[in-house]
């Protein structure tokens, strides 16, 4: 890279046949352009430039290193606006592997947007709890809440989550208020199967509780469908109930004190991303990484 950038001076430099216009062309100053042109020459073993303190003329060598820098440089240039029309217009298959709740609630009305910016772009989507086989499974993209896997994958943080406490006006009508996170022992809760202990934080104070439950599974849309019918009290991020919140099915209980930070990734295989899996990550950070923690 670094030979192919002083070969761009060096065919700057002998389009004006001037170190000092050259420089001003490229903003920089002469001294470092005469320095590199001189590393090339060096790297080279002959010299290309003829200098004085009048003009600069080419060698030899240097006419024949100039046609061919020549038809180089351009081809590079050429190349690089090419990719960037790729980054503007991507197009091809992006396969995604994303998590079912995360999905259906936070992803679909954002690919629906994002399919209407990039019409280039078609989609397979892999919902799945389960971290898939990226090179395996031919999967450009996951996406998995929770802290990134100790693996040689590339982790991008999307947004963050801290759990909150709703339950249903019903089932407040029918249980007392608790008043501290310790009053949830009292109370039936929604919970996963493998999430039996609350722990609950609050201006540095924190207290863990483990909570008993009637309903134990594994799916987050459910799991909220219940609480509103009155069944107990749901643990879950503020985004999941806000329209529930607007319409008065759920309020907020214990308002003051929030769960742990749960953040969200998009893992890929590598830093060297093609065209329509940047952009669709870009996307994604742009639109979720200021959301409500």
């Amino acid at each position: 890279m670094e030979l192919l950038n002083d070969m761009a001076l060096f065919v700057e430099v002998c389009k004006v046949m001037s170190f000092r216009q050259a420089a001003e062309n490229l903003d920089m100053p002469s001294s470092t352009l005469s320095r590199r042109i001189s590393h090339l020459e060096k790297a080279i073993g002959l010299r290309l430039l003829h200098r004085t303190t009048r003009k600069v003329e080419l060698t030899e060598a240097g006419q024949i290193y100039f046609e061919r820098c020549k038809r180089i440089v351009g081809e590079a240039k050429l190349a690089h606006e090419q990719l960037g029309e790729m980054l503007s217009k991507p197009s091809g298959t992006l396969r995604v592997s994303l998590p079912v709740d995360f999905g259906t609630i936070f992803l679909t009305s954002l690919l629906v947007e994002f399919s209407e910016l990039y019409s280039g772009i078609n989609f397979e989507i892999d919902l799945t709890p389960k971290l898939a086989d990226l090179v395996a499974q031919n999967i450009d993209v996951a996406i998995r809440m929770g802290n990134p896997p100790d693996s040689n994958l590339i982790a991008h943080k999307l947004m963050q989550f801290r759990g909150q406490l709703f339950a249903s006006p019903k089932y407040l009508e029918q249980h007392s208020i608790p008043e501290h996170p310790n009053d949830l022992v009292h109370h039936e809760c929604l919970s996963f199967a493998n999430n039996t202990h609350w722990k609950l934080y609050r201006s540095g104070e924190m207290v863990e509780v483990k909570i008993g439950a009637r309903f134990m599974l594994n799916n987050v849309g459910m799991t909220r469908k219940l609480a509103i019918l009155g069944q107990g009290i749901l643990f879950t991020p503020y985004e999941v109930v806000q329209d529930d919140l607007k319409d008065g099915v759920l309020v907020p209980i214990l308002s003051e004190w929030q769960g742990d930070v749960l953040p969200v990734y998009a893992l890929t295989e590598t830093r060297l991303l093609p065209a329509k899996v940047r952009v669709f990550i870009d996307f994604l950070q742009e639109r979720l990484i200021n959301s409500k923690p």
